[in-house]
């Protein structure tokens, strides 16, 4: 039996096999529109294990494993084996005997990495606390929608260096486009995260203001994610120059447009003149959550599909 593909972080796919995903995206959406059936995973079963809660990746992957013809099943550490202790190891064993397809949405990276490395079936990360890479992908399918290529753009993080700041790092190198990331300090990207990804593709400045100058997409996120809690009132002082405003996408192009993962907390880490403008597009970026995991459901479990 052939080793599965996983999708643990963006760069597991090459740029040739995440612009093919980009391409079914458009097809796949462009059916869902038109209301035309389409089920290539018919009888295939997705397993969604959530140790941290979520709206939108169980409902695009539930609702995207069902049009496209398959089931899904949601299971939480809550009332599984996994929160009674159960080795990882195992659970992957067992999942993956079982089912077509998993999705996690989780804490440490080496979770999900422990449980693809026994899973005789397709992983995709849904979240952990290093990587967000199904988000980075709606999000540039979303700017190549509405604006076109990203190749030799620029992209500014204002915020929290987190999950979704890495993974935009990340997204930079394999597409070849530029982030401006800005954070209070002592909240800059980490050093050995950084080397990563060399400073080819990234810079990070003191100013938000300078990090927006001049940016094609602008984009943050909320200022205390999930784990965080206990450090709300001190990251509301620490971030409380870093919303996202009207003056702040004035410095981007004209043409920019501004996004937001979700959920957002209007008044702290963007203004509501900015989400509810003209220039957002966090909905489009929204429902594309739900296209963008399709068509990477569907390469992972049948190859290039080309119809």
């Amino acid at each position: 039996m052939a080793a599965p593909r996983h999708f643990l972080q963006l760069k597991d796919l090459s740029r040739d096999e995440l612009d093919h995903v980009f391409e079914r995206t458009r097809s796949i959406k462009a059916r869902f529109k038109a209301y035309q059936r389409y089920w290539p995973l018919q009888d295939r079963t997705l397993v969604m294990i959530f140790e941290k809660a979520s709206t939108r990746t169980r409902l695009s992957f539930e609702a995207g494993m069902q049009q496209l013809g398959g089931s899904a099943i949601y299971l939480n550490t809550r009332d599984s084996q996994l929160g009674r202790g159960e080795p990882v190891e195992d659970a992957a064993q067992v999942i993956s005997r079982m089912s077509d397809i998993v999705m996690i949405r989780t804490f440490e990276q080496e979770i999900i990495e422990r449980f693809a490395g026994h899973s005789r079936v397709p992983v995709i990360n849904g979240l952990t606390n290093e990587y967000h890479p199904c988000q980075i992908l709606a999000d540039i399918f979303t700017f190549i929608e509405q604006r076109g290529p990203i190749q030799g753009r620029t992209v500014a993080w204002i915020g929290d260096s987190n999950n979704v700041c890495n993974t935009w790092l990340q997204a930079a190198e394999v597409f070849d486009f530029n982030v401006h990331v800005s954070t209070p300090p002592g909240y800059e990207v980490e050093p050995e995260r950084a080397g990563l990804y060399g400073t080819g593709h990234f810079e990070e400045f003191a100013d938000p203001m300078d990090a927006a100058r001049g940016a094609d997409l602008v984009t943050t996120d909320v200022w205390t994610s999930m784990g965080f809690e206990a450090e709300n009132d001190e990251r509301l002082r620490d971030f409380a120059d870093w919303q996202v405003d009207a003056d702040m996408m004035h410095a981007a192009k004209p043409e920019a447009v501004f996004m937001h993962c979700l959920p957002a907390h209007r008044g702290e880490e963007v203004a509501a003149e900015v989400i509810d403008g003209a220039q957002s597009v966090v909905w489009d970026e929204a429902e594309n959550r739900l296209h963008v995991q399709k068509a990477l459901m569907e390469f992972l479990l049948l190859g290039r599909v080309n119809d």
